[in-house]
């Protein structure tokens, strides 16, 4: 780390970690996380949860390594780094922030539910922020910095953007070669793969028609979600049963 980016990181508002959910709000601590609904002795400085957890990356394939706090933090959004070409970059963020990991050029948002750390990355690497401007007007959103508000499908350091909208207005899916990235738009349980439950229902299964014309006959092999990674010969047909539910 330079010493203009060590003094850029913590010249900044404080910022805080909720541990039941992983949300990171930027400013005064409010009473209550605004995601989950916890109360604030239920959040840590970003300062404590950078001594507390430990970013872990955990390969899928040559290129692909998902990336997960140990221990668990919250809800345990997982986020992934691509090997690209062009350099690295991460799809979606870690809640927590390690100040020691490799950097990334770029880091690309599925959706603005949790933007985990990106502010403190970016100020540390000089990252630039993706996430479709539907989803960056929202207030969870709003003190998170956006570089690129993108408002439609795109193809970047040879990563596939397909906008489908659905769990939030401008939820965004990627295909990266061979991998699909998927985030939380379907849940793996016990009893079978489910929609996500949190957001507007009758737009998340109408959507998933969407997506999965995008995804018909590609040639794919790994679906990374927001918790699992799963085989794409294995979690395509629970998806084609959910359509057939819509």
């Amino acid at each position: 780390m330079t010493i203009s980016a060590a003094k850029n990181l913590f010249d900044q508002p404080p910022q805080w970690v909720c541990l039941e959910c992983g949300y990171n709000m930027i400013g005064d601590m409010p009473d209550v996380c605004p995601f989950c609904g916890a109360r604030h002795d239920r959040f840590l400085s970003w300062e404590a949860a950078e001594k507390q957890f430990r970013v872990t990356e955990f390969p899928v394939n040559g290129e692909v390594v998902q990336l997960l706090s140990v221990p668990k933090l919250g809800y345990e959004h997982a986020a992934y780094r691509i090997k690209t070409a062009q350099g690295d970059i991460w799809i979606d963020a870690p809640s927590a922030f390690n100040r020691d990991l490799a950097p990334v050029r770029a880091v690309l948002f599925t959706h603005h539910h949790f933007m985990g750390a990106s502010n403190q990355y970016r100020r540390l690497w000089g990252a630039q922020i993706w996430l479709h401007d539907l989803d960056a007007r929202q207030p969870l959103a709003r003190l998170f910095d956006v570089d690129h508000r993108f408002t439609g499908d795109f193809t970047a350091f040879e990563i596939e953007a397909h906008h489908s909208g659905g769990h939030t207005q401008g939820f965004t899916f990627y295909i990266y070669r061979d991998v699909l990235f998927i985030c939380d738009y379907v849940f793996l349980t016990p009893a079978g793969m489910i929609f996500n439950p949190y957001g507007p229902e009758r737009e998340t299964r109408r959507q998933a028609s969407r997506i999965f014309e995008v995804l018909a006959n590609r040639p794919l092999l790994t679906v990374c979600g927001y918790n699992y990674v799963a085989r794409f010969a294995d979690w395509l047909p629970g998806f084609e049963r959910l359509l057939a539910e819509c």
